[in-house]
């Protein structure tokens, strides 16, 4: 499949699109990439996503490994390969692990999961499968996590979704020599 809405040339680009390039660049030391590509299309939106990206990966109450763990419950919800991609090698970097990680990429429950992953886990498919939470799942995340936690967690779902949602939309590819990293889910 051809990427939709590739890169675009710096000469394209509109003041606003510029702006929004200049200050992701400013605030995340690296150019526009992977979901940012397609979201630069609306550069305020872009902006407000980057920023909500950083309190989300850097600022959350919740711990890293449990964040990367749930972008890839997010990534595998959604057969997003370019969310796997990055994610996958900075979730294992964070203590999850790898045969955690191979049975989320095969669809499957991991039996290998530790008790807070399990609640991510339990939380997370809740909410993408059945768009709700139970009342003993939420009980306790908020028990492990705080309500903030509960809150950090769903926006994390969230978040992710909207990342997948745009670069399953604009068919983000991959980089160059990359291998797709999950295989189509079957019901």
């Amino acid at each position: 499949m051809t990427d939709r809405m590739p890169e675009l040339p710096a000469e394209a680009l509109t003041d606003a699109q510029k702006v929004a390039a200049e200050t992701f660049l400013a605030e995340r030391g690296v150019p526009v990439f992977g979901p940012f590509t397609p979201l630069l299309r609306s550069p305020d939106m872009m902006q407000c996503a980057s920023r909500m990206g950083l309190y989300l990966r850097y600022n959350s109450v919740l711990p890293l490994r449990i964040s990367e763990f749930t972008i890839l419950i997010v990534a595998r919800e959604w057969s997003q390969q370019v969310e796997w991609h990055i994610h996958h090698p900075i979730a294992l970097k964070a203590g999850v692990a790898p045969e955690t990680a191979q049975a989320l990429a095969e669809g499957r429950r991991p039996a290998t999961m530790s008790e807070d992953e399990t609640l991510a886990y339990d939380f997370s498919m809740e909410l993408q499968r059945f768009k709700a939470v139970s009342d003993p799942t939420y009980a306790a995340v908020v028990a492990r996590f705080s309500e903030q936690g509960a809150i950090d967690l769903t926006g994390i779902n969230g978040y992710y979704a909207l990342l997948a949602m745009t670069m399953n939309v604009a068919r983000t590819a991959l980089p160059e020599g990359a291998a797709r990293p999950l295989a189509p889910l079957t019901p």
